[in-house]
């Protein structure tokens, strides 16, 4: 709170960021002055007007120490206040849905004065403290209500609004990804092919998680250069409805092609209109794992996937290139030749990194296990996330 450098809380739209920052001034204590350029009233200034907004600010809360601007990307040179202010001494919390404030403009203008933080939708475990679900003991009935409010979470997903019973989250998801791609996208990065967007769009929220291919997709939605998909791509990215992880490989050139995408909250892979991924639940419990590894390691950590031939293994974490810990994400490993996949892909993700930190997570399965002399823990998703 008292850093020379900006805050900058970063994030998919609706995640909670500008609760954060309040809750996080309030408990503080500090004196801070608050605006919104998200707001439509605010949205046309330019940077230049943004003295004339410091003043009124100063007119409503009186002296302040702190400045926390809401989606302050919206105006084009903010960074030029934003320096000025922290050269004055000025605090500044700032937040955005677009990746704007991570990009080469954030890097040149702001350069070694700020700290990015990263927020995604709630965790299971923060879920479970919404919904007042016991987490002190173990008995039956505790354990029982806990895979209960796992099952909710894994079809509602972690948006505050629809987590607290306040939004229809059909409804709710349909606004968001519309409001996400038509104006942190669309009309931000004037994208000109509007229709074969809002599908490519659709399309991977769908699919995800999945390998992404720009030949593919090129092909099948039409579109002549895939360059043009690249970009398109990148702008989900960007504004964090997808997410993104490399190849795992020594080479670097493997790292950078053949990425895979996830949703970056479960609600968006099925609480759309024309969205079909809703029953695949190996699909979801990967997304879920994904996203609480991504709130679990912090900047300086990496997580890829890894495939080699037939073999693959969901996420290898890294810091710098020692493997800390893999895993297997599966909902259900009674079959034995789901079972088998899963292990034989543990064992030569293993072989491959030299890591022997295994995981197999499932829905409900707990037990570990040796295969080829490696100890393999198998853990429900549940009792994972509350670790």
């Amino acid at each position: 709170m008292n850093s020379k450098k900006a805050q900058v809380v970063i994030g998919v739209r609706r995640s909670g960021k500008s609760v954060l920052c309040y809750n996080a001034l309030s408990k503080a204590g500090v004196s801070y002055a608050y605006a919104n350029f998200d707001d439509e009233r605010l949205s046309k200034l330019t940077s230049d007007e943004l003295n004339d907004v410091l003043r009124c600010l100063y007119q409503i809360y009186g002296d302040v120490t702190h400045l926390f601007l809401d989606e302050v990307q919206n105006i084009d040179g903010w960074h030029y206040f934003v320096n000025r202010m922290l050269r004055q001494g000025m605090k500044v919390i700032l937040t955005g849905s677009n990746a704007k404030l991570l990009s080469s403009e954030l890097s040149t203008h702001l350069t070694g004065r700020y700290n990015d933080i990263a927020l995604l939708p709630f965790s299971f475990k923060e879920f479970c403290k919404i919904k007042a679900v016991d987490l002190s003991d173990s008995t039956t009935r505790t354990d029982a209500l806990l895979r209960r409010a796992f099952d909710e979470y894994l079809q509602s997903g972690g948006f505050p609004e629809i987590v607290n019973g306040e939004e229809d989250a059909e409804e709710y998801i349909d606004d968001l990804a519309e409001n996400i791609i038509g104006r942190d996208i669309i009309q931000r990065f004037k994208v000109r092919y509007k229709d074969a967007f809002i599908k490519i769009a659709n399309h991977m929220m769908n699919v995800a998680p999945c390998e992404v291919v720009y030949t593919t997709l090129q092909e099948d939605f039409n579109i002549k250069s895939d360059h043009t998909v690249q970009n398109y791509i990148s702008y989900l990215y960007q504004a964090y409805l997808l997410i993104q992880i490399n190849k795992y490989s020594v080479k670097s050139k493997e790292r950078i092609r053949n990425s895979k995408c996830y949703a970056v909250d479960v609600a968006f892979m099925n609480a759309r209109k024309d969205a079909f991924a809703g029953e695949n639940l190996g699909w979801r419990l990967e997304t879920v794992v994904l996203l609480e590894l991504k709130r679990r390691y912090p900047l300086g950590y990496d997580i890829y996937y890894l495939k080699e031939n037939s073999f693959e293994a969901d996420f290898v974490v890294c810091r710098r290139s020692t493997v800390l810990e893999i895993i297997q994400v599966s909902y259900d490993i009674e079959a034995p030749k789901t079972y088998r996949r899963e292990i034989n892909g543990l064992i030569r993700a293993s072989e491959i990194t030299h890591c022997d930190n295994l995981k197999l997570i499932t829905a409900y399965t707990e037990k570990t296990v040796t295969e080829q002399t490696k100890k393999i823990e198998i853990l429900p998703c549940y009792k994972w996330l509350l670790r």
